[in-house]
């Protein structure tokens, strides 16, 4: 079966790297499948779960903001968030989204705060869909 490069790097680390038979991927238009021999496309990922077939195995991940690099056989996701749905503590994703709510309550933020606030609420909530098992 054709198999393509995968590399997954936050700017804490390279995440994960191997090679897989399909990804699929959280963009700004929807989700995106990438098989082997893909057109290349560079595109904005946004928080939402990354699915990667492996050895008929299938990961899941949450990932954040940033970018997906596809050339025919080679796939790069920059992204400033990524962990595999074992590691994710649902609990305290939850109180994440908990106090992310309270905060975009606060009629005093700027609209700086305000994005920053909603992005880690986006992060939090991709967190919970992953644990639970929920697909868009």
């Amino acid at each position: 079966m054709p198999t393509l490069h995968l590399e997954i790097v936050t700017p804490e680390a390279l995440i994960y790297q191997s090679e897989v038979e399909a990804v699929i991927v959280p963009g700004v238009e929807g989700e995106l499948g990438i098989l082997p021999h893909h057109i290349a496309l560079m595109t904005q990922i946004v928080p939402g779960e990354l699915r990667i077939s492996h050895k008929g195995q299938q990961l899941r991940m949450a990932v954040g903001e940033g970018f997906l690099d596809v050339l025919p056989h080679r796939v790069l996701i920059l992204t400033d968030m990524a962990i595999d749905e074992a590691d994710i503590d649902e609990h305290a994703a939850e109180k994440a989204v908990a106090l992310a709510e309270q905060e975009l309550k606060n009629t005093t933020l700027s609209h700086e705060e305000i994005a920053t606030v909603q992005s880690s609420l986006l992060r939090s909530l991709a967190k919970i869909r992953v644990k639970r098992g929920r697909h868009y």
